[in-house]
């Protein structure tokens, strides 16, 4: 063999040697990048079927035993006097922002016809928004937190549902902590025993029972409030409330 066809021979064998190289390389790049994109994709499941879990729906059947405020009555909280002329019922969500709004247009009227004795507050604390606070379940939390107090201080119901709107945390944010709330029980005049038996979540299967309820009664949103049994359309222009409360009350006479 000439040495020029010796020279050609090495340098084909050079570069099947070196192509195979390459090939050899390419398959452990594609061998490792298709294992990450697997691990990516277990990892984005499995992160997935944790937020589910984490979740609250709103629709799952408590779990527990239900255990009924000491105050409530027909479902409601009540608050002010009983024998007062009309009655307002307020389906809510301790993270919904259009009953803040409610709160914010309505809140001082209610609270001045409550003092005067012209109505009758029936709160109906749901939990539909617990899918609204990254896993802390802030509406059950804040609503377990009011039905304690109908339990064991019902006096105090309507200073801290007051100011669990004062303080309300943004839709979508994680809520106020359970010694945030407790705090403002406390501000509120709640006795310190019955504060302390927020964290029980003694009331939560209540409030999940309840809230299912509502549903099944035919709540779609939040807030909805009725004045002697009759939906409120416009719960968010000043002085709406109590012209229909008004309005009731001359009926009723």
């Amino acid at each position: 063999m000439s040495n020029k066809s010796r020279t050609r021979s090495q340098e084909l064998r050079r570069l099947k040697a070196e192509t195979a190289r390459r090939e050899a390389r390419t398959r452990r790049i594609v061998t490792l990048v298709g294992g990450l994109v697997v691990l990516v994709l277990v990892g984005a499941i499995a992160f997935a079927v944790h937020q589910a879990s984490q979740s609250t729906d709103s629709t799952a059947s408590p779990s527990g035993k239900v255990v009924v405020p000491a105050s409530v009555k027909d479902g409601s909280i009540p608050v002010g006097d009983p024998g007062a002329p009309v009655t307002v019922t307020i389906y809510l969500d301790y993270m919904c922002p259009a009953c803040g709004k409610f709160e914010a247009t309505q809140g001082k009227d209610l609270d001045q016809m409550i003092e005067d004795g012209k109505v009758r507050v029936e709160l109906r604390p749901i939990a539909f928004l617990d899918r609204a606070s990254q896993g802390t379940k802030y509406s059950t939390r804040a609503a377990n937190a009011v039905a304690t107090v109908a339990d064991g201080s019902p006096e105090h119901v309507w200073a801290l549902n007051q100011s669990l709107y004062a303080h309300q945390p943004q839709e979508g944010s994680t809520g106020l902590t359970d010694d945030q709330i407790a705090e403002l029980a406390r501000t509120a005049g709640v006795p310190t025993a019955v504060v302390d038996r927020f964290t029980k979540r003694e009331f939560e299967p209540w409030v999940q029972k309840f809230t299912q309820d509502a549903f099944d009664a035919g709540i779609e949103s939040t807030p909805t409030v009725r004045v002697d049994g009759k939906d409120l359309a416009d719960v968010f222009t000043p002085g709406a409330l109590k012209r229909a409360v008004d309005q009731a009350a001359g009926s009723n006479g």
